[in-house]
């Protein structure tokens, strides 16, 4: 088998981004994949950092956290990328490092994130008048009057009207936001007519569960060039189709590059040379397999995907290459009784810790492979949940382990 520049182990959002960059480099690229990934799971949003101006609190973090190591232009450069590509899938996100933009969630709350899909923006919402909430009957996990009851809470000053559409799709059984979103392709002009009477004008906005299809935009561009009002969508539960929507403009974009996806490639090990990795081993039903390359980008997540595992107490152990993996000591350290409270737990900083380059380092600072760099969740010293930062530290740990 040929050499590869570059071999992405990991099939999330931080693998997608690696592997992304690095083909856009002019770099012969291996995605190996063992799973779906997360962004099936994710809402689509990308967060930096829980903070008004994300850009300027990232200035203030210590010098362990993972974006100090990253720092600020590699940031907003992984911004710009992630950018482009979804807008290459006729995708379009809004958003910068600068400011934060509202979404409305599933249960009618504000959530404000960095990158926002173009239909999900809420900041649409400030100067309209009225604001109808449309259901879709048998759609499970929508609450329009829930919605409608938070909303006013934070526009008092805007009317509000709940409707449930009935698009006689569905065969009698409750479906979710990801059967709707199947079903609602190639079928938008039954929606845009019940849209319709709903008779909103350009004063008004309809909030609808994320429905749109479930690959760009085209679905959405159906829908809302036959409406006056603007039309936003929210969050859901799990699958989420802005987080499918996401995952597949980036396999476009990786397919196009020329990128070899191998799926269900689970990596067992790596082949070592001093400090240099030369390859990596995998494992499937028949014999092992070696895959070699120059470079090799660590992407496969932290404890959720088992990038991170830990079989004893108080022993976390990345089970590739065997890199030490840094974690919060003692029990009573390791979570706190208040799960959503003001403070981070111990356990969701555990991770791998590197140099500026992202090669992991032992406890002493020493470089343990020069050619392997580590991103995304595998990425230790910070509750990346607590402080609202895991889509940012994903994609712009990714840039920076691509370019270097």
């Amino acid at each position: 088998m040929k050499v590869f520049d570059v071999i992405v182990i990991g099939g999330g959002l931080s693998g997608f981004m690696s592997a992304a960059v690095s083909a856009n480099r002019g770099q012969r690229v291996a995605l190996l994949t063992y799973g779906s990934g997360s962004l099936p799971l994710a809402s689509g949003a990308i967060d930096f950092l829980n903070a008004e101006v994300p850009d300027e609190a990232i200035k203030n973090l210590p010098a362990h956290h993972p974006y100090k190591k990253i720092g600020l232009k590699n940031i907003d450069a992984a911004a710009k990328f992630f950018c482009d590509v979804t807008a290459q899938a006729d995708l379009p996100y809004n958003g910068n490092l600068s400011a934060q933009i509202p979404i409305v969630t599933a249960v009618g709350t504000l959530k404000y994130s960095g990158l926002v899909p173009e239909s999900m923006n809420a900041s649409k919402l400030l100067d309209k008048k009225k604001i109808f909430v449309a259901g879709i009957k048998g759609l499970k996990d929508f609450y329009a009057a829930m919605i409608i009851d938070n909303l006013k809470k934070i526009f008092p000053d805007k009317i509000f009207e709940a409707a449930t559409l009935d698009l006689k799709l569905l065969g009698g059984r409750d479906i979710t936001c990801m059967d709707a979103a199947q079903l609602l392709t190639g079928n938008e002009q039954i929606f845009a007519d019940a849209l319709k009477n709903l008779n909103a004008t350009e004063d008004d906005a309809i909030i609808i569960p994320p429905i749109l299809g479930l690959e760009g935009n085209s679905s959405r561009a159906a829908v809302k060039s036959q409406l006056r009002a603007e039309i936003l969508e929210t969050t859901c539960l799990p699958p989420s189709p802005p987080g499918i929507r996401l995952q597949r403009a980036f396999i476009k974009y990786l397919q196009k590059s020329g990128v070899k996806i191998f799926e269900t490639s689970k990596v067992v090990r790596g082949v070592v040379e001093g400090k240099k990795v030369t390859g990596v081993v995998v494992e499937n039903a028949v014999r092992e397999k070696t895959f070699p390359a120059k470079k090799i980008i660590l992407a496969t997540g932290g404890f959720y995907s088992g990038g991170i595992t830990m079989r004893e107490f108080d022993n976390p152990i990345e089970p590739i290459f065997n890199l030490p993996v840094f974690f919060t000591t003692g029990a009573e350290n390791w979570s706190n009784e208040n799960l959503f409270g003001d403070k981070p737990q111990g356990f969701s900083m555990t991770g791998i810790f590197t140099d500026a380059n992202l090669n992991p380092i032992d406890a002493a600072g020493k470089i343990l492979f020069e050619n392997l760099h580590v991103v995304g969740a595998n990425l230790g010293g910070c509750d990346k949940i607590f402080e609202r930062s895991a889509g940012g530290i994903a994609i712009a740990s990714a840039y920076k382990g691509a370019t270097l």
